[in-house]
């Protein structure tokens, strides 16, 4: 069974709540909100968002929190961004 993927970045809330309820329109039954860094906060706003105004049936099945280790271009050092990942089922 595929995972429909939604990955949170900087553009409005509501571009990515609207992406959620397009792929559960279209039939999906589980849908994956990922994010890194300081785009965490939005993708928990994106869940809330989409069961407290627009799809109060959904439910969070699964919450990953990890680490990813980015190697930044201008100094070359490493350096750690947080990561989350969020599963919601209708």
């Amino acid at each position: 069974m595929s995972v429909n993927t939604v990955y949170v970045g900087r553009k409005p809330i509501l571009n990515y709540v609207l992406a959620c309820m397009t792929l559960f329109k279209s039939g999906a039954s589980e849908v994956l909100i990922k994010a890194r860094g300081r785009a965490i906060s939005r993708a928990v706003d994106v869940v809330e968002v989409m069961r407290n105004r627009f799809m109060p049936d959904i439910k969070v099945e699964d919450i990953k929190i990890g680490t990813e280790e980015m190697v930044s271009e201008d100094t070359n050092t490493p350096t750690n961004i947080s990561t989350i990942e969020i599963k919601i089922t209708r």
